[in-house]
């Protein structure tokens, strides 16, 4: 057991691994018999991660943290109903296992998936051969893209999601909607705010196919299978996923494009060598079978959305200084009005439909 494991389980309570065995035998989960090895995992934000060891085979178990409040307990409730959905799609994923909506286990809600074997953009920036290699890099691009439509095109009726969300009015709420979150916590100005909203409002799409959204899709919540060539392994993090308009997804892809180029500062990664715009349009548009024609609206309300997402962190930083790391802060500090000048710029910019 490693000391960050002590350490959490110090905080948290001991899981029990001989009842997480025995359940585990009863879900047919790899390793029958074998009593559980446990090894806290970091990278979970919103949640708790352990690594899970049964001789030779290894899964990860998802939960929510020591303090969890019951919008967390909610929220991965809601998780284990999307993973469930998932499986047996050719969505790439860490597959369900098994999971225990009720607590009665561990004493919190839980589920257990796959490991993936594979990494993260965010581990590091890109890895071998995708970090001087700008042919290989351009195909991390269409795989993310793909993973957006493939998720987009799934039957979220006939995998048992109907009333996970309401995609009734989707672009009615999203301004609204986002422009209340933000009042919660508001600490400066945002120029260019109210010209994104309003245009937004005026220019929203009449109709849409309601599909899966994750929600924060982008390079940062997506692993890639070690080596070339480029292979999305799992989609990650699905805080935030909702039935509503997949092309939102499509629109956070494109976060960090200067038109039809990605911008030379990039976005949070160096996108030197990336495909065009219009490139990554018509992949997704094969794959999906959805029209991409509207997509500036999407990309005006996607830097509007992660703009005013990410103003929640910077805000913390401000009230309640040292609650959010000061490097994280500054950067967020920095990007967020780029964000939604980005929104205001490309609105003024776009023809008037209202």
């Amino acid at each position: 057991m490693t000391e960050a494991t002590e350490v959490f389980e110090r905080k948290a309570g001991k899981i029990d691994a001989t009842a997480l065995g025995h359940w585990l035998d009863t879900h047919h989960a790899p390793g029958h018999g074998e009593l559980p090895v446990l090894e806290l995992l970091t990278g979970g934000s919103q949640n708790t991660l352990y690594l899970v060891q049964r001789g030779q085979h290894r899964m990860v178990l998802r939960m929510p943290g020591p303090r969890a409040d019951t919008a967390r307990l909610d929220g991965l409730l809601r998780e284990i109903r999307l993973v469930r959905g998932l499986k047996g799609t050719d969505v790439p994923h860490a597959e369900l296992v098994a999971a225990d909506d009720s607590g009665a286990v561990l004493g919190k809600p839980f589920y257990v998936m796959a490991e993936i074997d594979g990494w993260s953009p965010m581990g590091g920036g890109w890895q071998a051969p995708f970090d001087t290699d700008l042919g290989a890099r351009r195909d991390l691009a269409f795989e993310l893209v793909t993973g957006a439509a493939l998720l987009g095109r799934v039957d979220w009726r006939a995998q048992g999601l109907e009333g996970f969300g309401r995609p009734d009015g989707f672009h009615e709420r999203q301004v609204d909607r986002w422009l209340n979150f933000l009042a919660a916590y508001q600490v400066r100005e945002l120029p260019g705010l109210d010209v994104a909203a309003d245009w937004l409002r005026r220019n929203r799409p009449i109709h849409y196919t309601p599909g899966i959204m994750h929600g924060d899709y982008q390079f940062a919540n997506v692993m890639f299978a070690h080596g070339s060539p480029a292979d999305l392994a799992a989609i990650v993090d699905w805080e935030m996923t909702t039935i509503g308009d997949p092309l939102l997804d499509l629109g956070w892809c494109l976060l960090g494009y200067d038109g039809e180029e990605p911008s030379s500062d990039g976005f949070y990664l160096d996108m030197s060598g990336m495909p065009s715009r219009s490139e990554l349009l018509e992949h997704y548009e094969k794959i999906s079978g959805l029209s991409t024609e509207n997509i500036d609206y999407y990309l005006v309300l996607a830097n509007f959305k992660l703009g005013i997402v990410l103003e929640k962190t910077y805000a913390a930083s401000v009230t309640h200084p040292g609650k959010v790391d000061a490097e994280v802060a500054q950067a967020m500090g920095a990007m967020i009005p780029g964000l939604i000048t980005t929104a205001a710029d490309l609105a003024r910019s776009l023809p008037d439909r209202g």
